[in-house]
C-alpha cells in the first residue's frame, strides 16, 4: 500500500510539475514557432534552425546567422507544411537577429510581444519548435535585463540551452513573447541570453539599406521601406547599384506595395526603355498610361512623361521611334500640362523641346518667358544665349548681353560650376572679335577650375592671345599644349607659327622640322620653314621646301614661290 501511495504522489508531482512548466496558452502558442532551412547559391542545404511569427500577415524573427550567405529559405510550421521566405525586411548582424516574413498562411498564428520588459527574478518559459501535440516548455529566471535602444533589451537568463533551441521565443507567465534565445558558448553553460523580440520588430529597411554590410550578405530578396517617400528614395539609390533586370524586380515590389504610384509607373517605364527593344517599349507605353490613371498631379506626371520621351527621342539619332513617340508627342503633352498648371520648369522643357525640333524663334520665346519667371538660373539665360546665337540675323552682341546675364548668378571667388559658363562667353567673344575680352574670360574659366585644363584650351587661349598681340603669354600657351601634347603635329605647327610672327625664326625652324619628322607629309610645315628660310637669306633651302609644300597640296605656297623662287 505504501509503494502504491509513493508511486501515485510521484505522479502528481510530475503532473504539477509539467503544469508548471507548460502552461495553458502554450499549445496554441507553439503553433507560431517553426523551423528554417536556408540554402546556398547551389541550392545546397546551409543551415536549419528556428524561427517564430510576430504577426498573422507572416513578419517572424530568427537568428542572422543562419541567413547569412544564404540565397533562399523556407520555414516549416508547426502543421508540417513549408512556406517559403519572402523577403528580409532588417537584420542586425551585432545582435545576431533577422526580420523577414513568409508566404502567408490562412491558420498563422503569431506571437504578441510583451508590453512590458520582464524584471530580474522573472520566472520566464522556453517555447521550443514541436510538431507533437502537445507543447513542452522549458523554465528558467531573468537574472540580468540591459537596455539596448528605446523599449529594445537584452536578457540574461538561469537557463541551460543548446545549439537546438537557438532563436526559440522567450515568453513571460502571461503568454507573450520577450526575446529570442541566442547561441551560447557551451551546452553546458548555466546562463543563457536572450535579443528582446521588440529589438527586432523595430528592425527596418530604409532608404540607406542598399549599402548595410549585414543585408547585403544575405542573396534573400529585401522588403521597402514602409513609407511611399522612403521607398521611392530606395529606388533611387537602388537604380544606380543593380542591373536592370535587378532594379526590375525592385521596381515591381515597389508597384505591388504601392500601386497608386504614378512615380513608380514612370520610373519603370524609364527602365523599361532601356532596354531599347520594341517589347520593352510596349511595357514602357503602358506604364505611363497607368501613371496618368492613378495620378494624383495630372499635370505634374504629364511633365515627366513628356520629359522621358524627349528624352527617349533625343538619344535616338537616326533610329525609328517606338509607335507614335516623337518630339510632337512630348510637345503636346506638356501643352497640356501647361493649360492646367503652367510652371516656369513645364515652359523650360517647352523650350527644349522647340530647340530639338530646330524651331529656335518659338524656343527662344519659352526661354524669355523662364528667365523673367523664378526659375532662372545661369543654365536658363545660357539656352536662351545659344537659341538666339542659331537664329537667322542675330545680333552677337545680344548673345552676349545673355551670356553676361548666366555669369552674373555667380559670385567670386568663382568655382568649377560657374567655370562653363565663362568658357562659352570667352568662345562668343573670340568669334566676334573680342580677342582680349574673350582672354579675360578664358583666364577666369582656367582660375575657376584650378588650372585642371588640356591641351586644346591652351591652343584656344593662345588664338585669342595672338590675334590682341598678347604674344608672350601667347609663346607660354603654346608651349604648354606641345608639353602635354609632344605627339601632336599640329601643335608643333601652331608653335612654329607664333614664333615666326614674333620674329624668332630659329625657334619657328626647330618647331617646324619637329612637326617634319612626325609627319613627313605635313604641307604647312614645309610652306612655314621655307618662309623662316627666306628670313635667314637661305632662299636655296626656303624653295626647296616651298616645293615640297606645294607638292603636298598646300594650296597657298604659290605666291610665296612667284615672289622668293623666280
Amino acid at each position: 500500500m505504501k509503494k502504491v501511495l509513493l508511486i501515485l504522489a510521484c505522479g502528481i508531482a510530475t503532473q504539477l510539475s509539467y503544469a508548471q512548466a507548460t502552461p495553458k496558452w502554450a499549445d496554441k502558442a507553439k503553433k507560431a514557432v517553426f523551423s528554417i532551412v536556408t540554402y546556398d547559391k547551389d541550392n545546397k542545404i546551409k543551415n536549419t534552425g528556428n524561427g517564430f511569427y510576430i504577426n498573422e500577415n507572416g513578419t517572424a524573427l530568427s537568428d542572422y546567422t543562419l541567413f547569412e550567405g544564404a540565397e533562399r529559405a523556407v520555414i516549416i510550421n508547426a502543421d508540417s507544411k513549408e512556406l517559403p521566405v519572402l523577403r528580409i525586411l532588417g537584420a542586425n548582424s551585432m545582435y545576431d537577429i533577422v526580420k523577414f516574413n513568409t508566404e502567408a498562411d490562412k491558420k498563422t498564428i503569431a506571437l504578441k510581444s510583451a508590453s512590458q520588459p520582464a524584471s530580474v527574478g522573472e520566472t520566464v518559459y522556453l517555447l521550443p519548435y514541436s510538431t507533437q501535440k502537445a507543447a513542452t516548455c522549458q523554465t528558467g529566471t531573468v537574472t540580468k535585463v540591459d537596455t539596448i535602444g528605446d523599449k529594445a533589451y537584452y536578457y540574461t537568463l538561469a537557463m541551460t540551452t543548446n545549439e537546438k533551441t537557438v532563436s526559440c521565443p522567450i515568453m513571460n507567465a502571461n503568454g507573450e513573447v520577450l526575446g529570442l534565445i541566442q547561441k551560447n558558448a557551451s551546452d553546458e553553460a548555466k546562463e543563457s541570453y536572450a535579443i528582446g523580440a521588440t529589438y527586432g520588430a523595430s528592425l527596418s529597411i530604409t532608404a540607406l539599406s542598399l549599402n548595410d554590410m549585414s543585408l547585403n550578405k544575405i542573396g534573400i530578396k529585401k522588403g521597402l521601406p514602409e513609407t511611399e517617400d522612403q521607398a521611392l528614395v530606395y529606388l533611387f539609390m537602388a537604380s544606380s547599384q543593380q542591373n536592370q533586370n535587378e532594379y526590375i524586380t525592385t521596381l515591381n515590389d515597389f508597384l505591388e506595395q504601392y500601386p497608386n504610384s504614378a512615380d513608380g509607373y514612370i520610373r519603370r517605364a524609364t527602365t523599361y526603355m532601356g532596354f531599347s527593344d520594341d517589347e520593352h517599349n510596349a511595357l514602357a507605353d503602358a506604364d505611363l498610361k497607368k501613371a496618368l490613371e492613378v495620378t494624383t498631379n495630372k499635370s505634374e506626371t504629364q511633365y515627366n512623361i513628356a520629359k522621358l520621351i524627349y528624352s527617349y527621342i533625343i538619344s535616338l539619332g537616326d533610329k525609328k521611334p517606338y509607335g507614335d513617340w516623337s518630339y510632337d508627342k512630348a510637345l503636346s503633352i506638356i501643352h497640356d500640362a501647361m493649360q492646367a498648371d503652367n510652371q516656369p520648369i513645364y515652359t523650360q522643357l517647352e523650350g527644349d523641346i522647340l530647340f530639338a525640333m530646330k524651331k529656335y524663334p518659338e524656343a527662344y520665346a519659352a526661354y524669355e518667358k523662364v528667365n523673367q519667371s523664378s526659375i532662372a538660373s545661369a543654365a536658363t539665360f545660357y539656352s536662351a544665349a545659344k537659341t538666339k546665337q542659331l537664329i537667322e540675323g542675330t545680333d552677337m552682341n545680344e548673345v552676349i548681353a545673355l551670356m553676361d546675364s548666366a555669369v552674373a548668378r555667380f559670385t567670386k571667388p568663382y568655382t568649377s560650376e560657374a567655370a562653363p559658363y565663362f568658357y562659352e562667353r570667352a568662345e562668343i567673344k573670340a568669334q566676334t572679335g573680342k580677342y582680349r575680352e574673350a582672354v579675360i574670360d578664358y583666364d577666369t574659366f582656367y582660375d575657376a577650375i584650378g588650372g585642371r585644363v588640356t591641351a586644346a584650351f591652351y591652343l584656344q587661349r593662345e588664338q585669342a592671345e595672338i590675334q590682341c598681340k598678347m604674344y608672350q603669354q601667347a609663346i607660354n600657351d603654346i608651349n604648354k599644349a606641345v608639353e602635354m601634347t609632344p605627339e601632336d603635329v599640329a601643335m608643333w605647327v601652331e608653335k612654329g607659327s607664333v614664333h615666326l610672327r614674333v620674329g624668332q625664326h630659329n625657334e619657328a625652324i626647330e618647331a617646324l622640322e619637329k612637326a617634319i619628322s612626325l609627319d613627313p607629309k605635313a604641307a604647312a610645315a614645309y610652306r612655314m620653314l621655307g618662309y623662316c628660310q627666306i628670313q635667314l637669306k637661305k632662299n636655296k633651302e626656303a624653295c626647296a621646301n616651298f616645293a615640297k609644300a606645294k607638292e603636298l597640296g598646300d594650296e597657298v605656297v604659290d605666291g610665296l614661290i612667284q615672289k622668293y623662287c623666280k
